[in-house]
């Protein structure tokens, strides 16, 4: 894919990597699927519906453009699962090194795992919020530990998964699964107070995983495993603005968006979404943080553990 133009087709001066506070790192990757395939075609689709959206956010009153957003080379390591995690967790974590605010844009969901770790690596008593419609909770699938339905297995057992708009599963997850930190669709359809009940798991620093099949398939249909009774816009904004406004949101990944070309609108839908999460971090009571403060608080004490601090990113 082509990742000479800038994110959003903003002007170059707001997308070079010295002044971008935000970067964007695409991963066109679908090995494991098991369905449909073309999440590999996601990360194409999401920029160039990007370029068509107004940068003006009306309900931050903020243009989010301007902090700066650096659009990586995209990872297109595709040797073996394992490989691709890897080279996602080193672009990562590399770039969580020069302090920017680090986002991925996959790709299917096996993504996440390099994503994770990297972040994991690098925050003290971190949550991995995990908004998605499958548990993604095998240990190994298919002969592979990186594989899309063990997304999220390795974070459960080495950060505070904290998992919402669940719907679909297999009976064996339930043994990985924490009943309490789960929030499952059904519930949370007749629970009016499940966003603050989520908000309740999260610890201080919060990496987010959104798998867009969370999404009600009647709003985003173009992803490899729709499945109904899923979140809907506003409620997910509303949702979001909250986990941002309370919490220290340290990065998120955006994962499943597997494009049709005869329906745009959820390709639309993922740029929007991607911006508006931009938006709600850098108005946010967050959004005026300098990285020494930071690193005083400690979010970033393990930093320590980079052993390479070369420029090839």
């Amino acid at each position: 894919m082509k990742t000479s133009k800038t994110y959003a087709g903003i002007p170059e001066n707001f997308s070079k990597i010295e002044q971008s506070k935000i970067v964007l790192i695409p991963v066109p990757y679908d090995g494991t699927s098991t369905w449909q395939k073309g999440a590999d075609k996601g990360p194409e689709a999401f920029l160039d519906a990007s370029e068509n959206m107004e940068l003006y956010d009306i309900e931050t009153d903020s243009e989010v453009y301007k902090e700066g957003v650096f659009l990586a080379d995209a990872i297109t390591e595709s040797s073996s699962p394992e490989a691709m995690v890897d080279a996602v967790h080193q672009a990562t974590k590399k770039y969580i090194n020069k302090n920017k605010f680090v986002t991925v844009f996959g790709g299917e969901h096996s993504i996440s795992i390099g994503t994770i770790r990297a972040f994991n690596e690098c925050f003290n008593d971190l949550t991995v919020l995990h908004i998605d419609a499958h548990a993604d909770l095998r240990k190994s699938y298919e002969g592979s530990a990186c594989n899309h339905a063990c997304a999220v297995y390795e974070a459960s057992q080495n950060t505070n998964l904290v998992q919402v708009g669940i719907r679909s599963m297999d009976v064996t997850e339930k043994t990985i699964m924490n009943p309490d930190k789960t929030f499952f669709a059904h519930e949370m359809a007749v629970n009016e107070y499940w966003m603050d009940d989520v908000i309740d798991q999260l610890t201080k620093n919060v990496f987010i995983t959104f798998d867009l099949d969370a999404l009600d398939p009647s709003i985003l249909p173009s992803t490899g495993t729709p499945e109904p009774g899923g979140l809907f816009y506003y409620e997910t904004l509303e949702f979001l603005k909250k986990v941002f406004e309370a919490k220290n949101v340290v990065g998120f990944d955006i994962v499943e968006l597997c494009p049709n070309p005869t329906e745009k609108a959820s390709d639309f839908l993922a740029a929007k979404l991607y911006y508006k999460m931009l938006s709600y971090k850098f108005s946010s009571n967050d959004d005026t943080y300098d990285v020494d403060e930071l690193i005083d608080e400690s979010p970033f004490s393990k930093l320590s553990k980079f052993k390479n601090d070369d420029d090839d990113y």
